[in-house]
């Protein structure tokens, strides 16, 4: 078998390390706090494999996120896993009624095999590795709580230590102190867990992560959501051309269909339009709902419709803006009482939140 072909059948996802349980785990844009919206709608970690120096900036309405990395360079997507492990630990004791602390002491081995990291001497140096990036990658923005507008500096972790190690120099014991902003937010979305796939930890490109961690975020348990590519690759964070990352987006969508490697979830590319559902053994279609039919069978004013055009932004009315509007009542299995103006209010609503064709 030539290195080429051997390449082209590699497994989408990394070899599963250490085979055991699944668990919970609270994803870590869920344990933003409430009063900042800005790490649900941004990219925090870079999916640079390579220190990436970018420094970079977003803004949600009045509300602005800055994230500078130090001479390591940013956190990345992977480095995500060891908050993601520290979060499910406090997440576990609060389920159970236990007090949590900012201060984590755990085994660092134990973390590893969670993680589907290696558990050599090089895993145990990626691992400090990352706890660095952690602790040096620099977030700032101006939170608005309570009308205010509050400018607030901070890192993922606050510090980081070995308490004990082994002869050979690797970690066993190791001490983890997060920063007030990660604790806070914990302790304030309280028991409000995700449960998220062992295999996450398994998927080789940072890409294919954060999609997934957007479908479990955005899709959840609703049976479609759609986003326009352009909006997906700011989403992403990725610093591809938008023409790159349509090609690499076509081509995870083309393997995750063969393969089926991307967990929970699966993509469509329809055009401009990003289209997520969950898989059927991921989540049972809500029974109670009201049968599509009824949905397919309200009738609109053609007044409504020359309104709505005004409105449309170019969007096909009848071939999407309609279909996505009955799809969005059938999720939210509310049948509205004047059609009509649910219809045009989806409308603007759409165009604002999307912006024009």
């Amino acid at each position: 078998m030539t290195q080429e072909s051997a390449k082209t059948n590699r497994s989408p996802l990394l070899p599963d390390r250490h085979p055991e349980p699944d668990f919970f785990i609270c994803d870590i844009f869920d344990a933003a706090p409430k009063s900042d919206t800005a790490s649900m709608e941004y990219p925090l970690f870079t999916l640079s494999t390579k220190p990436d120096m970018t420094v970079r900036e977003y803004k949600n309405g009045k509300t602005w996120l800055k994230i500078s990395p130090s001479n390591l360079g940013l956190a990345t997507v992977h480095d995500r896993d060891i908050l993601i492990y520290c979060i499910s630990q406090c997440m576990a004791r609060l389920n159970k009624g236990q007090t949590v602390h900012k201060t984590l002491r755990f085994n660092a081995h134990d973390l590893l095999k969670t993680t589907n990291r290696q558990t050599s001497k090089e895993g145990y140096e990626g691992f400090k590795a990352a706890l660095k990036r952690l602790q040096s990658t620099q977030i700032e923005t101006n939170v608005v709580t309570g009308g205010k507008e509050q400018w607030e500096v901070f890192s993922f972790i606050d510090g980081a230590k070995t308490i004990k190690e082994s002869r050979d120099g690797r970690m066993q014991a190791i001490e983890i102190t997060l920063s007030d902003w990660v604790f806070n937010a914990i302790n304030e979305k309280g028991g409000d867990i995700l449960t998220i796939s062992r295999d996450y930890f398994r998927l080789r490109k940072p890409l294919e992560r954060r999609l997934y961690e957007i479908a479990r975020k955005h899709c959840g348990q609703n049976p479609r959501w759609n986003f326009k590519v352009e909006s997906l690759h700011k989403r992403t964070g990725s610093t591809s051309t938008l023409k790159e990352f349509r090609r690499m987006l076509k081509n995870i969508i083309e393997a995750n269909t063969k393969h089926g490697h991307i967990p929970d979830y699966t993509f469509q590319l329809d055009g401009d339009l990003v289209i997520i559902r969950p898989r059927g053994n991921f989540i049972e279609i809500f029974d109670d709902s009201p049968p599509a039919l009824a949905f397919d069978q309200i009738t609109l004013k053609s007044s409504t419709y020359e309104t709505a055009r005004k409105f449309a932004g170019g969007y096909d009315l009848h071939g999407f803006l309609v279909p996505s509007w009955k799809e969005m009542l059938a999720i939210k299995k509310s049948m509205p009482d004047n059609a009509d103006a649910s219809f045009i209010g989806y409308v603007k609503w759409y165009i604002g939140k999307h912006g024009n064709a």
